[in-house]
């Protein structure tokens, strides 16, 4: 059964995030040959309306308002919601960011209707489109479908391959006028305390450090580490909480969730809270000095050694490797 779904691209510092890609090719899956309709909420977004085509949304509807130059859910939700019941979608998937976190309950409860969050596979199945999703902070998974009303879906980055970009794919790009009304808050200016470099959801190489980083210091070598395998630095919450780093780093039940392809743990013990962050990682690697560390239980690799020794010489071996590849 063809159906014609919606994606919201993610606009971060004037370029679209690449869970938005993600999502097409999930509403791919949904849309079983129907058609996937790009979604641009923002001030000055149209200009990506092609990149989303090219990775292969048909085409691309654009909302620009002035009282939508910073992200609120009340101004976006109102964009949204106009343009479902313009387009009358019969599905809508969007990243399970923090915008996406933030924004899908209130257009579910606006729209009375069910959402499936923080999915990780999507596949169809006879008549149904099934997506599986954690549950029991990671240790178990459940698969769900919509029996009726919006197929309405988040994904959670780094887990649904997107399509190969194709410029040659052509689409078109229109603009839909919105009346958005008076907004009860404002965002008149954004101060991001999170570091440079790679968004720390979405990178495929992520060097985590714990209480055994022993200070803001130790994370150096960590971020060295980082910089040259093109990946971010997290942290346990242990680290943040004994003031090492800043929160937006932590990884763990009440921080981020990451599934990169390689996750390097260094002086992590493996709590139960920092491993529903990370365990569904790809592969795992874990450095320690305790040989009983917990986290060794979920490592496809461990090192029982010191990380101020280990990851250092780590980082001369990749920079070795680099330079004959």
């Amino acid at each position: 059964m063809s159906r014609k779904v919606l994606v919201l691209g993610e606009v971060r510092d004037g370029t679209l995030r690449n869970v938005s890609f993600e999502a097409i090719a999930a509403a791919k899956t949904v849309a079983e040959g129907g058609e996937v309709v790009g979604v641009l909420v923002g001030a000055a977004v149209s200009k990506l309306g092609v990149e989303m085509v090219h990775y292969g949304a048909d085409r691309v509807v654009v909302v620009e308002h002035e009282k939508l130059t910073q992200y609120t859910s009340e101004g976006f939700s109102q964009a949204l919601v106009a343009v479902i019941g313009e387009e009358k979608a019969e599905g809508l998937v969007l990243g399970h960011t923090s915008l996406g976190k933030d924004l899908s309950p209130r257009i579910a409860g606006k729209l009375s209707s069910g959402l499936i969050s923080d999915v990780t596979a999507v596949e169809a199945a006879g008549e149904n489109i099934v997506f599986t999703r954690p549950i029991y902070s990671g240790k178990a998974f459940e698969k769900k479908i919509v029996t009726d009303g919006l197929i309405f879906a988040t994904v959670r980055p780094n887990n649904i391959a997107p399509l190969e970009k194709d410029e040659s794919r052509s689409g078109e790009v229109s603009s839909l006028s919105v009346e958005i009304k008076d907004l009860r808050a404002i965002i008149k200016e954004v101060v991001r305390k999170a570091s440079e470099g790679v968004d720390l959801s979405e990178a495929k190489v992520v060097i985590s450090g714990g209480r055994g980083v022993k200070s803001a210091d130790g994370f150096e070598p960590l971020k060295e580490l980082a910089s040259v395998l093109g990946g971010a630095v997290g942290a346990s919450r242990g680290a943040c909480d004994a003031d090492y780093c800043d929160y937006s780093l932590q990884i763990g039940q009440t921080g981020k969730v990451v599934t990169p392809d390689l996750y390097i743990a260094c002086g992590i013990s493996g709590a139960i809270q920092h491993l529903a962050g990370m365990s569904n990682s790809k592969v795992i690697v874990a450095i320690n000095k305790d040989p009983e560390a917990s986290i060794f239980k979920v490592a496809d690799y461990g090192i029982v050694g010191d990380l101020f020794d280990v990851v250092p010489l780590l980082t001369e071996e990749f920079k070795k490797l680099k330079v004959h590849s």
